[in-house]
C-alpha cells in the first residue's frame, strides 16, 4: 500500500526540524542521532532535553523531566517517559551515550 515507507532521520538539521514540529519554540544546540535514524535525542540553549522517536510513518517527540527513566548498555540508551502511550525507545548514540546519559541523570535529580 505504500503508507509512509521507511523514514529516518537524515541528519542534525532534519532532527531540529521534528523537534522544532514536536515543540513549537525548540532549538536544538547537541544533537544525537540513533545510528539508524530511528530516533534522537536533543539539547536546547535553555538546557531542556528532548527524545525523538518514530511512530508509524511519522516522529513524535517529548520533553524529558524528572521522571524520565534512562539504561545506559554500552553504546546503547534506552529512554521511557512518563508518558506511557510513548512507549520506551532504545538508541545507539556510539560513543556519545554515555555522555547523554549522565546528562539524564542530571534532570533526573
Amino acid at each position: 500500500m505504500g503508507l509512509g515507507g521507511d523514514i529516518r532521520i537524515r541528519d542534525e538539521a532534519h532532527a531540529s526540524e521534528l523537534a522544532e514540529q514536536a515543540l513549537c519554540g525548540f532549538e536544538a544546540v547537541d544533537i544525537a542521532i540513533d545510528r539508524a535514524g530511528i530516533g534522537a535525542l536533543l539539547r536546547d540553549a535553555q538546557g531542556r532535553q528532548m527524545v525523538l522517536r518514530r511512530h508509524g510513518a511519522q516522529f513524535v517527540g517529548r520533553l524529558l523531566d524528572s521522571s524520565t527513566e534512562s539504561r545506559l548498555d554500552q553504546n546503547f540508551l534506552t529512554i521511557g517517559t512518563s508518558d506511557r502511550h510513548f512507549g520506551k525507545v532504545t538508541l545507539n548514540l556510539g560513543e556519545r551515550a554515555q555522555a547523554w546519559a549522565a546528562g539524564l541523570r542530571r534532570i533526573q535529580a
